[in-house]
């Protein structure tokens, strides 16, 4: 039977009940862990480039994801930390309110020796991903003072419906997973 044809890229988004500025110290790689809960630990792997960011992440059914930060940048300097509350469990944003990113990159070992990719144990099912995460400030309305927020993954042409729709959940799972934490102030 041929395989279902699909899209190799997703994008999944919420709005997350906090400022940028508190957001966007969560969507760092190593501060996952903080939020998903998935994810049982997120470790620095050593022996890499001085110049390359890489995290193993071990999930708690044992699996583990070797993820390249590629990029982590803001388009203007963060706020400060605290702002007083508005309405809805969201915070006013200061008006120097910034974007942020995050984008990250993983595929499996057989990449990893020709172009740099990152590696997956079990060994992952498809050659490369590039995710990003996005965050912007809500500025105005109802909702001023909270965060949205965008997952996006773009895959090779080797990823199955089946990755492209796990990845879609744990996606969503992750987003509701960061709106909780920042609602009970982690």
């Amino acid at each position: 039977m041929a395989p279902i044809p699909t899209t190799p890229h997703i994008t999944e988004s919420a709005l997350i009940p906090a400022p940028l500025a508190r957001v966007w110290h969560l969507i760092k790689l190593p501060s996952f862990p903080h939020f998903w809960t998935a994810l049982s630990k997120a470790e620095d792997v050593k022996g890499t480039s001085p110049e390359t960011d890489i995290v193993r992440w071990t999930f708690k059914d044992g699996t583990k994801l070797e993820v390249k930060m590629e990029e982590h940048s803001v388009t203007t300097p963060p706020p400060p930390p605290f702002f007083p509350t508005s309405r809805e469990g969201c915070q006013r944003s200061p008006p120097e309110a910034f974007s942020a990113w995050a984008t990250m990159e993983a595929g499996e070992k057989a990449q990893a020796q020709a172009e740099g990719g990152i590696v997956g144990k079990p060994a992952l099912s498809y050659t490369s991903a590039v995710s990003t995460v996005r965050c912007w400030p809500v500025t105005s309305g109802e909702k001023e003072g909270c965060t949205f927020v965008t997952w996006t993954g773009n895959f090779s042409g080797d990823a199955d419906a089946g990755v492209i729709e796990d990845a879609r959940y744990k996606r969503r799972e992750a987003l509701a997973d960061l709106a909780a934490a920042v609602v009970q102030g982690k």
